[in-house]
């Protein structure tokens, strides 16, 4: 008897099990599961779309009228190598037009800014633009900071992962572009990962391809802008070397006024040495031919303010202190172990009056953070571009003293382009080109982001121009750097 009722007990617990396995079988169908299911559907508002894409977080949303505009953060590796040793957090922007329009993938190659923006091939080919903010400026740094993993391709890297996450959202063609600094970033990216973009745009992009050889920029200076120009710039900045003992107390009451340091640069003197030699070059790479009339005339007879204010206003006084340095460190970092950085002469100016020079990107990084230089690093982007170019516009400023070693182009490459907007400076761009060049490269990149045949024949851009979101700002850094 007892073994027939522990026969019937095992019976009913098999029973109730297969019963609870049929029905977890069976619930889809019946519409009432606890577990599986189809998936959900995918979302409709580009902001949920946006953010549904992993390790992608709202910051802020701004309105502007015919656009949805996010400030974005996107979860990155630190190092793309080994995704596994830790992460941060890198801010984007996305000006969402249509899905079913171009995207413009650009960079400043600093900080991004949050303000509503459209960059020129936005605006040719009437697209979306998503704005990357480039690694290790912050708030988009990791923490701690491992300086080693601020390399051309990790942030190349960081912009594959960027559109890899986004081209599902976005399924149109998609050109990269950016301006000085953020040129270069646009060119070191399509070398790296030159399957992604359709089209690249680079404005101004310097290339120093052998760090130690730097007499195009001599020879620049030596013919830029017209001889009237050029020596009354080059006497003003010799005045303020030989004025420099009643300048430099100047200098001493106002940074004490704003509570400036000089630690990293090492004195007030070397800071002071580092404003006035980036003068003449400052004054070429923002300004224009016609501003040489706010110029002393007379830098002999002018006196000590104004050759203060001359220098100020152009070089800025505050930018070696530490405070004015801090926000950069990224770039020099950079600018000592990858990209170079120029060194000029000065024929005009005593080497009495001369203490230090161009000083070397190490001067300005604390030196708590180790930096090692790569001279290969330029060479092979520089020899790629050369070779294998493809769909690439290249536009320089006749009188941006960074256009003095640029890229160039090889037998290798394909529909790609480098061009001189005559007459400009640091700021050029397709609009300053000559009529001709002009319509060309507007057609060529209409072409690139897939458009209609015929506005890629009428040559013109696609979005009507707009006084707030298309403002044609010089890519402005510091003075000596792009």
């Amino acid at each position: 008897m007892r073994k027939a009722l522990r026969w019937l007990l095992a019976l009913t617990v098999l029973i109730g099990t297969l019963s609870t396995a049929g029905a977890a079988t069976a619930s889809p169908i019946l519409g009432f599961a606890r577990t599986g299911g189809p998936p959900p559907p995918e979302p409709t508002d580009i902001k949920d779309r946006l953010l549904s894409v992993p390790g992608m977080s709202l910051v802020q949303e701004k309105p502007y009228p015919g656009y949805r505009y996010f400030v974005l953060n996107y979860t990155q590796p630190v190092d793309h190598r080994h995704p596994s040793a830790g992460t941060f957090q890198q801010r984007i922007t996305v000006l969402h037009k249509d899905v079913s329009r171009p995207t413009v993938f650009y960079t400043g190659g600093y900080n991004v800014s949050t303000t509503p923006s459209r960059r020129e091939p936005t605006q040719i080919v009437d697209g979306n633009q998503v704005s990357m903010e480039y690694r290790f400026f912050t708030p988009s740094r990791p923490d701690p900071a491992d300086w080693s993993k601020l390399d051309i391709w990790q942030a190349a890297s960081d912009q594959h992962r960027i559109f890899a996450a986004l081209k599902k959202i976005y399924p149109e063609n998609w050109i990269s572009t950016g301006g000085s600094k953020g040129g270069m970033t646009a060119t070191y990216y399509e070398r790296f990962y030159p399957q992604d973009m359709d089209g690249v745009v680079a404005y101004v992009a310097p290339n120093d391809v052998v760090n130690d050889e730097d007499s195009a920029y001599d020879r620049f200076f030596a013919t830029v802008g017209t001889k009237e120009c050029r020596d009354r710039l080059n006497a003003v900045q010799r005045e303020a070397l030989v004025r420099r003992a009643p300048l430099e107390k100047k200098y001493e009451a106002y940074a004490a006024e704003n509570g400036y340091t000089f630690t990293t640069i090492g004195s007030l003197d070397r800071a002071y040495e580092a404003v006035v030699l980036d003068y003449v070059w400052g004054f070429w790479q923002y300004s224009l031919l016609a501003d040489c009339d706010t110029i002393p005339a007379d830098a002999a007879t002018a006196t000590d303010d104004e050759i203060w204010t001359s220098i100020d206003t152009i070089s800025g006084f505050s930018f070696y202190t530490d405070q004015g340095l801090e926000p950069y460190t990224p770039y020099y970092y950079q600018a000592g172990t990858q990209l170079g950085a120029p060194t000029i002469h000065f024929p005009h100016i005593e080497k009495k009056y001369i203490r230090y020079g161009y000083q070397p990107p190490r001067n300005f990084v604390p030196r708590s953070i180790p930096m090692t230089f790569e001279p290969r690093a330029m060479r092979d982007v520089d020899t790629w571009v050369e070779h294998h170019a493809h769909h690439m516009l290249f536009v320089y400023g006749q009188n941006d003293p960074w256009g003095a070693e640029r890229f160039r182009l090889g037998k290798g490459a394909e529909d790609s382009y480098v061009f001189t907007a005559p007459g400009l400076n640091h700021g050029a761009n397709v609009a300053g080109l000559t009529a001709d060049q002009k319509t060309l490269a507007t057609a060529r990149i209409l072409s690139w982001a897939g458009v209609s045949a015929s506005a890629v024949t009428a040559g013109k851009p696609l979005a009507t121009f707009d006084s707030k979101l298309d403002v044609r700002d010089v890519e402005r850094e510091p003075t000596l750097r792009p």
